[in-house]
């Protein structure tokens, strides 16, 4: 019995993923079970992907973004403007990335500096991004005048599959490396185990913190620029979607680790979770508010088993 509990708390996410996909396949064996349904959910999960990393480095540290979804949507307009105003387009997608970067070590210096909790911080953020985007904007989606180059990254394919899934697939064997093998990942983990043991150890807090809200920024500009590159034009609240999801998609990877920890692996899993619950429910005709609630019940019930992940790695 304990070594049963013990295969359920390490292989249980698993488990759960792979009867996901084996009920959808005997429900819909002809639309879900196929190569072609499969990469298309690997394209959808991509986005979700990319700004639940950035997720994942802030929870390392034990805090919170709560601007994730603004910066998203800012990141969008940002480079959509620019792209509209004719500056060349990898300038268009390297200014916002810098800009976020600098909004996002501004997250982690307050944390950092002066003790406020993230989530007070970064829900301010939140609407101070809001606020700028409807001054860049009005209120109005860009669309006008996008060059088609603007949208290659976000359509082109190499043969079938989709280069966003490519980006996807890159950017999680990037920061799943540096979390486990680089000094970086192994001073934000440590943080997030203990601060002021960090602290006593040398380890400069504040320096890391920045950096993690730094990253978490960065990637989630990143995936509002891939999400107005997909679509050709830039929503004001487009990364607003992606807020909740990404949170649950950490959440629902902790329970992939043994010590109920964020982790880049983890996070891909969980993403692939809510994405395929998403293709699976939408072939069934599921309508959307129980999609809503299905998802919401993985979701809480993902956040408790974190918790009794790190209770039994104490």
């Amino acid at each position: 019995m304990k070594n049963m509990k013990k295969s359920l708390q390490a292989y249980g996410t698993l488990l759960a993923l792979a009867i996901i996909i084996l009920v959808f396949s005997i429900l819909r064996p002809a639309a879900f079970f196929t190569v072609r349904n499969f990469i298309n959910i690997s394209r959808q999960i991509s986005l979700m992907v990319i700004i639940s990393i950035g997720a994942t480095l802030v929870m390392s540290i034990n805090e919170f973004d709560l601007s994730v979804g603004s910066m998203a949507s800012l990141g969008g307009v940002m480079s959509a403007l620019m792209a509209v105003n004719g500056l060349p387009l990898p300038l268009c997608f390297l200014l916002p990335i810098l800009i976020s970067l600098v909004i996002g070590w501004i997250n982690g210096w307050i944390v950092a500096k002066f003790k406020v909790l993230s989530f007070i911080t970064t829900l301010g953020m939140s609407t101070v991004l809001s606020g700028v985007i409807y001054r860049l904007t009005g209120g109005a989606t860009v669309f006008q005048n996008i060059p088609k180059g603007f949208s290659w990254l976000g359509t082109f394919k190499i043969g079938e599959i989709p280069l966003l899934s490519v980006i996807m697939l890159a950017f999680v064997v990037l920061f799943g490396f540096i979390m486990r093998h680089t000094v970086l990942g192994r001073r934000l983990y440590a943080i997030g185990g203990n601060e002021e043991t960090s602290k006593v150890a040398g380890i400069n807090v504040p320096l890391y913190k920045n950096i993690a809200f730094a990253l978490c920024a960065v990637l989630s500009c990143i995936t509002g620029m891939l999400i107005a590159s997909r679509v050709g034009s830039a929503n004001t609240t487009a990364g607003d979607g992606y807020f909740l999801s990404s949170y649950a998609a950490v959440f629902i990877g902790c329970t992939v680790s043994k010590k109920g920890i964020p982790n880049v692996l983890g996070t891909l899993v969980g993403c692939a979770i809510l994405g395929i619950l998403t293709n699976g429910l939408t072939m069934l005709q599921m309508p959307t508010y129980m999609q809503d609630i299905i998802t919401g019940a993985i979701i809480i019930f993902a956040v408790i088993m974190q918790k009794l992940g790190k209770g039994n790695a104490n």
